[in-house]
């Protein structure tokens, strides 16, 4: 799960590599190369699971598809999903356009608050004293990161509040898309529908390239633009949300909670040191107490759970590739 985090957060260092590369051309090649290294990826996973033993449900008209890449062609949640993967990459990539890398790491590191809320709203999952005070905390904290940012950048007339505003906003979408989409898969494994999570990122990569696809025209990235953004979604996306799945299986939910905390540490000191991305006082400060309330609760979710959880991928408190 280590390994994980440290290939998510490579994201911002290497989107700042990029020579000529536009907003949505960038979003498109990474979420093709995505959907190009699934597809061949999924097969092999599959066969193995298949050679273990593992059973697989019926699908009459869509059989080829289900056996070989795990499409559940006929279920809604699994295309809800499928939508939800869509949005957090479009999202993530742009806001990475616009505003900092530090800035998108913090805001989506409330992915686990802005999904027990959801939750909480609608399959009714009572929240824990320390859950709410976690959200609360975590609220404050970004409120002081983005207010001490906006102030800064409407008083300078120098500064790009547009692209923090947008940033922002698109940032937001990724913890958002995240918690409806934990929300959805948990209800359906509540009902008896079993999602795998892969084959519905592989749809929301072929998602994404469709409708960025547009958008990105005309192409204007050079070779080793294209080269950096296989890189990513090789590297930062098709493998490591793989073997997530497969730490999740090991691993109780706080503890691939706690661990995907990483990626922000890293995200974080990749643009430091090899984007020269040094984060503001206000980052440093928000930010900490975002990571901190999230730290707390969930070492006592940890704490409180004395079975290991009963699934064989993330829930709600789970981590989430973008």
């Amino acid at each position: 799960m280590v390994i994980v985090t440290l290939m998510w957060s490579i994201a911002g260092v290497v989107s700042r590599q990029l020579e000529s590369a536009a907003r949505f051309e960038v979003t498109f090649w990474r979420s093709a190369f995505t959907a190009l290294s699934l597809l061949v990826i999924l097969p092999m996973w599959r066969s193995a699971d298949r050679a273990s033993g593992a059973t697989l449900p019926v699908v009459a008209v869509q059989s080829i598809l289900l056996r070989h890449w795990g499409i559940l062609a006929n279920s809604r949640t699994f295309w809800v999903s499928g939508v939800c993967w869509a949005t957090m990459f479009t999202a993530f990539m742009l806001a990475l356009t616009f505003t900092s890398v530090a800035n998108v790491l913090v805001i989506m590191a409330a992915g686990p608050l802005f999904t027990a809320l959801v939750a909480r709203v609608f399959i009714g999952q009572r929240l824990p004293w320390r859950t709410w005070v976690a959200i609360v905390a975590a609220g404050l904290g970004i409120v002081y990161m983005y207010g001490s940012q906006m102030w800064a950048a409407f008083t300078d007339p120098d500064a790009n509040a547009s692209g923090l505003v947008l940033g922002s906003l698109a940032s937001l979408c990724v913890p958002i898309a995240g918690a409806i989409n934990w929300t959805v898969v948990q209800r359906s494994q509540q009902q008896g529908q079993s999602i795998d999570l892969v084959p519905s990122v592989l749809v929301g990569a072929l998602l994404s390239a469709a409708a960025t696809l547009p958008l990105a025209l005309p192409f204007a990235a050079t070779a080793a633009d294209i080269a950096w953004l296989a890189l990513l979604g090789l590297f930062q996306l098709a493998i490591p949300c793989a073997l997530a799945v497969v730490c999740a299986r090991a691993l109780k939910a706080p503890e691939v909670s706690l661990l995907a905390l990483l990626e922000v540490i890293f995200g974080i000191v990749w643009a430091w040191l090899w984007a020269n991305e040094t984060p503001g006082r206000e980052v440093l400060l928000g930010g900490s107490v975002v990571i901190g309330a999230l730290l707390i609760n969930e070492v006592l979710a940890w704490r409180a759970r004395s079975t290991p959880s009963p699934t064989v991928q993330p829930d709600a408190s789970g981590a989430t590739p973008h």
